[in-house]
């Protein structure tokens, strides 16, 4: 049954001790989560440094119960539990080191479409920092971005108003469970999104959105989304951990430059002038340094090389693609069945050629 396998999914997240890290690993030792919770505790307890844990958890009813608890509550409000090995995981996300273990999403938007951006900044936002916010969604309109933020005062919820308004699909990445919205004045905004895009967590219900919860949350944002662009922060913030977490993640980076007199530039300057973010000012230049921008002639094409030659590992890279459409090179070394560095060594040659080409986030296309 499929709420059964999602309690052992659950539970999993609910083991003290076991993390994103450690449960993937968990998962790749044991086969599944129900076969961790169905190994022999004897087993679990040679397990270094968690097999103590791990075999009372095993045998918990507490743990069980509330994992059912929380199957109860995913059924009856529609949920969409993603486990990280599901297909409709973000799978930008899943190529991250310390990405959750399970979300949990409620809305209408696809989360693995072509361009996803976060739109992050200051909850104390000014009118500056408000309208470069429009002027850079509905610029970006055309691109049909997915846009990514936070819920939050200021610049987050900016960012989701202006996209629902032009159209775009939005997602709120939460730092509490699905029972509630953080702010509460924010209820009508989320209510909209979930029609328009949808809202997003890790966290189970009846989790409160606590302090600590966020800079997780972040990290969430900052992995979902091929660029992440900061328009208002001060020095220390959410929106400066974001930016950080975005670039130990390999996503492209870009920040609105302010006076050097405001507070809430102060972030963003920082950002650029320490070479930790790439300065923009309108929606093209995001357009031209992702690669986005049309070309003048886009009925042309790319005039693909068909008498090349191409090795056993290319062909069997195109026909991956061919199937899956897009994918980053830890799935396709996966698919390939093969080591980094031949694949690595064939998506080269194939961008070379002008077969394949390289997105941001390190994620493979055939052109």
């Amino acid at each position: 049954m499929v709420s059964e396998k999602l309690i052992y999914q659950i539970g999993l997240t609910l083991i003290p001790g076991v993390g994103d890290v450690l449960g993937r690993k968990l998962v790749t030792l044991c086969g599944s989560p129900e076969a961790i919770f169905r190994e022999p505790k004897h087993h679990l307890r040679k397990m270094p440094r968690i097999g103590n844990l791990l075999a009372q958890a095993v045998g918990s009813k507490d743990i069980m119960l509330r994992a059912e608890e929380e199957v109860a509550f995913i059924e009856r409000y529609h949920i969409v539990p993603l486990f990280f090995q599901d297909d409709g995981y973000p799978h930008r996300l899943k190529q991250c080191l310390d990405s959750p273990i399970m979300l949990f999403f409620k809305g209408t938007a696809a989360l693995n479409v072509t361009r996803v951006v976060g739109i992050v900044g200051t909850r104390k936002s000014t009118d500056y920092g408000k309208n470069v916010t429009h002027d850079l969604i509905a610029g970006l309109a055309k691109q049909q971005i997915l846009v990514v933020s936070g819920l939050a005062y200021g610049i987050d919820s900016c960012a989701h108003r202006y996209s629902l308004d032009s159209g775009l699909n939005t997602i709120g990445v939460l730092g509490h469970g699905l029972d509630t919205i953080y702010p509460w004045l924010h209820r009508p905004l989320a209510e909209r999104m979930l029609a328009q895009g949808g809202l997003l967590t890790e966290f189970l219900s009846k989790t409160k959105p606590d302090r600590s919860n966020f800079p997780r949350r972040n990290r969430i944002i900052a992995g979902m989304c091929d660029a992440v662009i900061v328009v208002e922060a001060g020095r220390k913030g959410g929106a400066l951990i974001t930016a950080d977490i975005a670039n130990s993640y390999n996503r492209d980076v870009f920040a609105v430059p302010g006076r050097v007199t405001d507070p809430y530039s102060d972030g963003t300057n920082f950002l650029i002038k320490t070479n930790r973010a790439a300065l923009v000012q309108k929606a093209e230049d995001i357009e031209y340094l992702m690669g986005w921008k049309e070309k003048e002639n886009p009925a042309q094409g790319i005039q693909r090389n068909i008498f090349i030659e191409l090795t056993p590992d290319e062909e069997k890279i195109i026909a991956i693609l061919k199937q899956n459409g897009h994918l980053g090179i830890d799935e396709l070394c996966i698919h390939a069945e093969s080591p980094m560095s031949r694949v690595s060594a064939s998506l080269l040659n194939l961008e070379f050629e002008g077969i394949v080409r390289c997105m941001p986030g390190k994620v493979y296309s055939l052109l």
